[in-house]
């Protein structure tokens, strides 16, 4: 596919670090070259998103983003109210004329946070200009424009409106229903509690029954009702599923409240420990059998780039040809000029 449509399917790729879409189209893409995402950023085809799903960054198609963000707005609005010091900060102030204040600096040009936050501070100078400047950027719909999330390159994160950026105005419909089809089309199947923990949106079992007639319904072992489209592929348990290196933060990873799906058994990690396991997965995570065993991160050294893979579990010796062979093809995606690379394998201390 190309990654135009991929983008689609997955209804948007987590964004917060720039490179990281660009890891996670290249595990699922056979021949991805880094270029064509940077093509699609800059000829505005896509966009990194603020405050979609779960409030944060995304990259998202235009067309996508235009869609979406209207039935996300109830997010982003209560992200900013009660999920964050902000709303508080601002209380008894007329959030509405802020935003006005603040789509209003936008209209003139794209600017960044920090210059959002001291222009609306001098305004409002008794209110903490970090509070006013969020307010912004989590309730009015906004993009990050390049050269921000390109391939090799680097900038501050600049914010602009959909009119400014696009040319075009993010949609009025707020309804759900088709984006929670395409959840389940790539993340099928799931049950009600899943698709609220990957969109943050709540109460949407009324809903779910209303579309219950497009979808097809299974039961997990814990007896649990799962959700997922009649035609979606359901592949057999013992189909092979390669090893596989992802971002820091991968829609796999962060789409379902049980998340035993993709890293197993929980009781294992629970002995590991919330501050080892940060330390592992700097980098990314490993997929091996279709589970996480462990982290990834890359090492540079003047000329070397080692790839150091640090698994939380033992990998089994039969996996670790395979992983290695895809730890190389990694190392060419994001040490390409580096001259020299390598693999180490580095136990949890």
């Amino acid at each position: 596919m190309p990654a135009e449509t991929v983008i689609e399917h997955l209804v948007g790729m987590q964004a917060q670090v720039p490179t990281d879409p660009y890891v996670a189209l290249w595990s699922r893409i056979d021949g991805f070259q880094p270029d064509e995402l940077s093509n699609l950023i800059e000829t505005r085809r896509a966009v990194r998103a603020t405050a979609m799903m779960r409030t944060t960054i995304h990259l998202l198609t235009a067309d996508d983003w235009l869609a979406l963000r209207p039935v996300l707005q109830t997010v982003a609005e209560r992200g900013f109210s009660t999920g964050s010091p902000f709303g508080r900060q601002l209380a008894g102030l007329d959030i509405d004329e802020v935003l006005a204040a603040g789509r209003a600096l936008l209209a003139e040009k794209p600017r960044t946070i920090g210059e959002l936050s001291r222009l609306l501070h001098e305004r409002w100078p008794d209110r903490d200009a970090t509070s006013l400047g969020y307010a912004i950027r989590l309730i009015v719909p906004l993009v990050q424009i390049p050269p921000r999330g390109l391939w090799g390159r680097s900038s501050r994160p600049i914010l602009a409106t959909a009119e400014s950026w696009l040319g075009r105005s993010v949609g009025t419909d707020a309804a759900p229903d088709a984006m929670i089809l395409r959840y389940l089309a790539a993340f099928g199947p799931a049950t009600v509690m899943d698709i609220q923990s990957w969109c943050w949106l709540t109460r949407l079992t009324p809903l779910v029954e209303r579309l219950r007639p497009q979808m097809q319904t299974f039961h997990d072992e814990q007896g649990r009702e799962l959700f997922d489209l009649p035609d979606a592929p359901r592949p057999d348990p013992e189909t092979p599923a390669p090893p596989r290196f992802l971002p820091t933060y991968d829609n796999i990873a962060l789409s379902h409240k049980d998340r035993t799906r993709i890293f197993g058994d929980l009781g294992n990690w629970t002995v590991v420990g919330a501050d080892a396991i940060n330390r592992v997965f700097g980098g990314g995570s490993l997929l091996v059998d279709g589970f996480v065993l462990g982290g990834w991160h890359l090492d540079r050294d003047g000329d070397r780039a080692t790839l150091v893979i640090t698994p939380l579990r033992p990998l089994p010796p039969s996996e670790e040809p395979a992983v290695t062979e895809e730890g190389y093809r990694l190392l060419g995606l994001l040490a390409a000029g580096t001259p020299m690379h390598d693999i180490r394998f580095e136990a949890l201390a």
